[in-house]
């Protein structure tokens, strides 16, 4: 067991987010997924939690197996939309009792139908407040570089972020594709007096309609040089070769800008999350 932050203020860390599967054969994909990126050894692995709070069970039992069946330290993702403070406390009471350290506090997003659920909190930071009261856990919160898509203007965002991490121990951002967006995250933290670690989220474009739609869905900005570079071809292999490239390009120059490590999306991909780590020289090819 290993608190985040801890490793995080003792080296680079190299992590690892999943999300829960919803059928048999997700399940095959997810133990495969993890069987082989578990032999990289990273430092911790997060587990996502569905839209409203849709997947607490599954997001819960992925983490319970990867307690018992794994040697990896699970982050469990928990999102305040449509929970009580009831259920929230349950949770946490579980999740001490099976050794999870670490928890990601969240918004979340509403359902697909646009619903909001019935619960006792409105915001992120209520819920990070109740999470870190109970002196458990480290917890974690979100940062977006480009500004959360909510907000009303980037001081109020990085206001806002800041005083989450008055509270929080770290921040893991939302995914990005120019290091300058993470620097100028950080040195506006630093200027609110705020030196907590803020780990980069790297996502590899795999699919162009996916990658468009999740950019749209965050409010992540695709550069010129990148949406021209993926218009260069159709060919699904040679998107991912791109993403692969690109990914770990940015990997590399956030790594070199001071980033405290790296936090992969793996989409329950396992191969790209592999050959990206083996251009950064954290596996062997």
């Amino acid at each position: 067991m290993a608190r985040i932050a801890d490793q995080m203020a003792a080296k680079r860390t190299l992590s690892f987010e999943f999300f829960p599967p919803k059928t048999p054969a997700g399940q095959m994909t997810l133990g495969r997924t993890v069987a082989e990126l578990e032999q990289l050894k990273p430092d911790f692995v997060s587990i996502t939690y569905g839209a409203g709070g849709s997947d607490r069970h599954r997001t819960g039992d992925v983490v319970n197996w990867m307690r018992k069946e794994t040697d990896l330290e699970p982050m469990a993702h928990l999102t305040c939309m449509g929970h009580t403070r009831t259920d929230v406390a349950g949770l946490l009471v579980e999740y001490r009792r099976i050794g999870v350290e670490n928890i990601l506090a969240l918004g979340g997003d509403p359902p697909i139908d646009g619903s909001i659920p019935a619960g006792d909190y409105t915001y992120a930071s209520d819920l990070l407040a109740d999470v870190a009261s109970t002196r458990s856990f480290c917890v974690g919160v979100a940062a977006h570089p480009e500004v959360h898509p909510r907000s009303a203007d980037r001081a109020s965002d990085r206001q806002h972020l800041a005083d989450k991490l008055s509270v929080a121990d770290f921040a893991v951002t939302q995914f990005f594709f120019d290091v300058e967006h993470w620097v100028r995250l950080v040195n506006e933290l630093a200027d609110l007096g705020v030196h907590k670690p803020v780990l980069p989220g790297i996502m590899p474009i795999g699919n162009k309609r996916q990658i468009q739609r999740m950019a749209q869905m965050s409010g992540t900005a695709l550069p010129e040089w990148l949406v021209d570079r993926l218009e260069t071809t159709d060919d699904p292999d040679d998107v991912r070769r791109i993403g692969i490239e690109v990914a770990s390009n940015l990997a590399n120059d956030l790594l070199e800008a001071g980033a405290p490590g790296v936090h992969l999306y793996t989409l329950n991909r396992p191969q790209t999350a592999i050959e990206i780590c083996v251009n950064l020289d954290l596996a062997s090819p």
